[in-house]
């Protein structure tokens, strides 16, 4: 099988290289080109394309890559909302992805962004590297007691509990899929009026997108941390920085961004950022962000070439893959 591996980075390229080991008939391309309709014909002569978060597999995206001959699609994430699901069953294209690759890595670097926002480390660094060493401007609080709100709780909000539970917060969830844990089980509204840090696990649907718009940020706490390492566009970003303007957003933390397709994964120290709205979030001094990096650890990067590759095999040799979409 020939395989076609878009937005390719050098860093996943060597897990690759070496799950590729494992297996046979398989010759891996790697392209730097994200997937969309300008690039979709570096797919001709391949049998498969494995796409990651930022390609865009639209109708017409889905409809050129069968006509190219293409019959599988092996996405190296969990979610999938950037794949037109419908056009791609009705052109009998198959898609897989890899649903847990490691929940413990981006669980943990959201408790990093809390961590980092309430006890002001990124700025301590810089002050400590320019030899100031005054603590005025970095008084922090403290996790413990706290209450931490999570809007979703899959295999990623299950981790994060765990961690929040080893700080002695107390743990709010909101999610209708789940059963009893050691969190207390809230409705969407009570979780943002009570809740001090306010975390997303949920995956992008039609349910979830700007979930928390301006209606939803007037019913949180005065000062409230919002952290977001699921999907950008479940949060309505000008009315977070309007939250922000108004201080009801006391912190923010994201590893995701709406436009972030525009902008992450890429070197751009040399360019003008020609998104306005990017520019006016991060130039706030309590937001924290990180460029979509939560899944960035080397036993994640493992599972994911470890998984992606075993999909691909099941689809070629026709055998059973729980990870169809």
């Amino acid at each position: 099988m020939k395989v076609a591996l878009f937005s390719s980075q050098k860093y996943e390229n060597a897990f690759f290289s070496q799950a590729i080991k494992n297996f046979i008939d398989f010759e891996f391309a790697y392209f730097e080109h994200n997937l969309n309709r300008d690039t979709v014909y570096l797919a001709a002569g391949y049998d498969a394309v494995c796409v990651f978060v930022n390609d865009d597999l639209n109708a017409c995206v889905l409809a050129e890559l069968a006509e190219l001959g293409i019959k599988y699609i092996a996405l190296r994430c969990a979610g999938y909302n950037n794949v037109d699901i419908e056009s791609a069953h009705a052109l009998g294209l198959q898609v897989v992805r890899v649903p847990s690759y490691s929940p413990e890595a981006v669980a943990e670097h959201c408790m990093a962004l809390i961590l980092t926002l309430a006890r002001k480390t990124h700025k301590a660094y810089n002050r400590i590297r320019e030899e100031n060493f005054e603590l005025n401007g970095l008084l922090g609080f403290n996790i413990h007691n706290k209450t931490v709100g999570l809007i979703g709780c899959g295999k990623i909000g299950q981790a994060l509990v765990s961690i929040l539970n080893g700080f002695g917060a107390h743990t709010l969830v909101y999610d209708p899929n789940i059963g009893e844990g050691s969190y207390t089980q809230v409705s969407l509204d009570m979780l943002l009026q009570q809740s001090d840090i306010i975390s997303l696990h949920c995956p992008l649907t039609d349910a979830t997108h700007h979930l928390l718009d301006a209606q939803a940020f007037e019913k949180m706490k005065q000062g409230v941390m919002v952290i977001n390492t699921s999907r950008g566009a479940i949060i309505d970003t000008p009315a977070c920085i309007t939250a922000l303007k108004s201080k009801k957003i006391g912190y923010l933390g994201l590893d995701v961004y709406e436009q972030e397709s525009e902008l992450f994964f890429k070197d751009r120290r040399e360019e003008i950022i020609q998104d306005d709205t990017f520019v006016r979030l991060s130039g706030f001094p309590n937001v924290l962000i990180t460029g979509h990096q939560g899944f960035f650890t080397q036993e994640a990067l493992t599972e994911i070439a470890n998984t992606t590759l075993k999909n691909l095999y099941a689809l070629k040799h026709k055998t059973h893959t729980p990870n169809l979409v």
